[in-house]
């Protein structure tokens, strides 16, 4: 048997040896870890120098791309092909080519063999997003339909058209917006125009201002305010000649709707008449022009305020042709401007007085 002294030798031998081990496996990890984090900062250094190195080379690629390499000339994508502006020279081919595949030579041929629908527009109760079945009763070989399939197609057209208007608002806009149609193409306003009032109309229809007032009436009255808005202005006379409500109901109808939408109406120029009034009376441009100089000189003089601008650009047209000795009447002009022959007698002279007091 052991005595207890070599037994206590032993047990500290061992804690040594164990506190020993403890150290160097604490030691190696540490050396390990130290390694880890080395090798770590290594590869982030190489991988930060790759990517500056495929940077610097994909903007050398880049301004490779912008410059020919022969001449260093400009280059253009024509098609699938980039070609050099300046030498000819094609730098890149058989590239995609995102347009149509297929040639067109004039706007009739790009029509028929476009295969997009049109964009969409306000002139429009469902912006243009809807189906049209057409009314021709042919195949798509061009052939007419038997009996049984036009009854067929008369169905489908009217359920097409009770699904496009599905309630009393969409209903009230189709009906607006055809009428503003209707009368833009008889008083000769651009589609521009004819945008824009339907723009107005929506906002109306939008901010409940319809209540009282008669569908056609407010069509009108954001025809006329679209008009005057877009410098192309018709006179009231000419609207209600076309439109199926009275003067008074347009006027009054006008004021509340720019009131209500706070629209930026300026008031019509006299100068924007001018041009219509000499093409309809078929005089020269010389009278368009001393007809505009005659309304600048009554402007700095001030008499123009207060007066109707269809009334100045009609005596001013007239008091123009006399000026260029080109045979008009008083009562041509009245046809056309749509005013009375008194009203031009009047202005034309306070024209000419005006003019006369600034040369003198």
């Amino acid at each position: 048997m052991s005595s207890p002294r070599f037994r206590a030798h032993r047990q500290k031998s061992r804690s040594t040896n164990t506190d020993e081990e403890n150290t160097t496996i604490e030691k190696r990890a540490a050396r390990e870890r130290a390694a880890q984090e080395r090798a770590a900062r290594r590869g982030a250094d190489e991988g930060q120098a790759v990517e500056e190195h495929v940077g610097d080379g994909a903007e050398s690629r880049a301004e490779e791309r912008l410059a020919c390499p022969e001449c260093a000339g400009d280059l253009k994508s024509e098609g699938a092909e980039t070609v050099c502006t300046d030498c000819g020279l094609v730098v890149e081919a058989d590239e995609i080519d995102r347009g149509p595949e297929w040639r067109a030579f004039d706007s009739a041929e790009r029509d028929s063999k476009s295969r997009v629908g049109a964009p969409t527009t306000n002139m429009m109760h469902d912006k243009g997003l809807s189906t049209n079945i057409g009314w021709q009763d042919r195949d798509g070989y061009g052939k007419a339909l038997s009996t049984r399939q036009r009854r067929q197609m008369q169905r489908l057209r009217t359920w097409n058209e009770r699904f496009r208007t599905r309630d009393s608002k969409e209903r009230n806009l189709k009906q607006a917006l055809g009428e503003i149609d209707r009368m833009a193409s008889a008083l000769g306003l651009p589609e521009t125009v004819r945008e824009t009032a339907s723009v107005i109309y929506r906002r109306a229809l939008g901010e409940n201002l319809l209540p009282g007032r008669s569908i056609e009436g407010v069509a009108t009255a954001s025809l006329y305010a679209a008009a005057r808005q877009a410098g192309n202005p018709r006179s009231l006379d000419e609207f209600t000649a076309v439109s199926r409500v009275d003067k008074m109901e347009l006027t009054r109808t006008y004021r509340y709707v720019i009131r209500e939408l706070k629209l930026e109406v300026q008031p019509a120029d006299p100068e924007s008449y001018v041009s219509r009034f000499v093409s309809r009376l078929e005089l020269s441009e010389e009278v368009d022009r001393l007809a505009r100089d005659l309304l600048s000189t009554a402007k700095e003089e001030g008499i123009t305020s207060g007066k109707s601008p269809v009334g100045l650009a009609a005596s001013a047209v007239y008091a123009a042709a006399l000026l260029s000795n080109q045979k008009v009447t008083q009562s041509q002009v009245s046809a056309v401007a749509d005013i009375s022959e008194v009203t031009i007698r009047n202005r034309y002279k306070e024209l000419l007085e005006a003019s006369d007091q600034l040369t003198g």
